[in-house]
């Protein structure tokens, strides 16, 4: 019987990359995982008990070696682990070049070492800025922040390692991903978090200006599907942005969620809307996206109990945790919006 084929996930026990582990079990692979725990959790993994096609190793990927044991014959690398959020990068832009950069180019080296047959490598749509929309693959990068200008130079190694090297190379520019497992603790951040822990408190929603600003929201099954598609595909060295490509307002998220609301300061380098051009990945890869907005919300309506410990928001604690991002974002530059 042959052997199954082995597919390392960095960022395995997090939010999507715990979803991309389902997705390559289902499909019979052995899967290997890498994460640093920080913001994964091993509980994300434990419906898998003991299956002997997951291999999990709690460490940093600034650790990992040229013959890390980890990608010994793995055919495939997908490459999620990283550190995300706005605030903690403008406070401590070292950590996050350190890890999304040169963690991101240790897990290159290892990849070519091993000689696999696809990376795919987690990008993120915050290299966009304050971009038109909808925004398709050839719009102008231009970060705001650290976070996003580390995300941007991460993807950037690895295209730099597939034309210095060879290395087959993928990226998915990933928008507004949301779904049961996302993150719970840390800084504020997203939306999803923030909401459904004032909800189980019975605490108003706290809502950014108006209200009225967009997000390409796309649910995370959706999302591992598109790696998958995007691992198995013949074509490398090519980059797709990922979204529903129908952005929905976060009074619509408030809606289906159903609840009080206190209105907050709108934050200076956030777009007004982010909506992803889906045509390229639609047409190279012919992935669709599967679950409508109102069926993903109430999938994770029936999974609220994972979000009961996480960090209780309210206007005040958030003014507090962003007036670092108020700060060093106001008034610097033109913040209206790409010319």
């Amino acid at each position: 019987m042959a052997s199954k084929p082995i597919a390392v996930v960095t960022g395995g026990a997090g939010f999507i990359g715990s979803h991309m582990v389902d997705l390559l079990l289902k499909r019979g692979f052995s899967v290997r995982v890498i994460d640093s725990l920080v913001g994964g959790r091993e509980r994300n993994l434990e419906h898998h008990g003991d299956n002997p096609d997951l291999a999990c190793e709690w460490r940093d990927i600034r650790g990992v070696s040229e013959d890390d044991s980890l990608f010994k014959d793995s055919r495939y690398v997908i490459h999620f682990a990283g550190i995300g959020d706005i605030v903690p990068s403008i406070e401590q832009p070292t950590e996050y070049m350190e890890v999304n950069v040169q963690g991101t180019v240790r897990v290159l080296e290892a990849a070519r070492a091993v000689g696999v047959e696809k990376m795919v490598y987690a990008a993120s749509s915050s290299c966009y800025g304050l971009a038109d929309t909808p925004t398709a693959e050839d719009h102008p990068i231009q970060p705001q922040y650290p976070y996003a200008l580390s995300k941007n130079m991460g993807e950037q190694a690895c295209f730099h390692w597939h034309k210095v090297y060879g290395l087959p190379v993928n990226a998915i520019r990933i928008f507004n991903a949301y779904g049961t497992r996302s993150r719970t603790s840390g800084a504020y951040g997203a939306v999803f978090g923030v909401f459904l822990k004032q909800k189980l408190e019975g605490k108003p929603f706290t809502v950014v200006g108006d209200g009225a600003q967009r997000r390409d929201f796309l649910y995370v099954t959706d999302v591992a599907k598109a790696f998958l598609a995007a691992t198995e595909t013949d074509r490398v060295g090519e980059v797709w942005n990922l979204g529903a490509g129908d952005p929905q307002s976060v009074n619509r998220l408030v809606e289906l969620l159903g609840g009080e609301v206190v209105y907050i300061p709108k934050r200076p380098g956030e777009p007004d809307c982010t909506w992803a051009d889906i045509a390229k990945i639609t047409a190279e890869l012919g992935w669709k996206p599967q679950v409508s907005f109102e069926a993903g919300v109430e999938r994770i309506l029936d999974n609220i109990d994972y979000w009961r410990k996480a960090p209780l928001w309210d206007p005040e604690s958030i003014s507090q945790a962003t007036e670092t991002w108020f700060k060093h974002l106001s008034n610097n530059g033109d913040r209206s919006g790409p010319s």
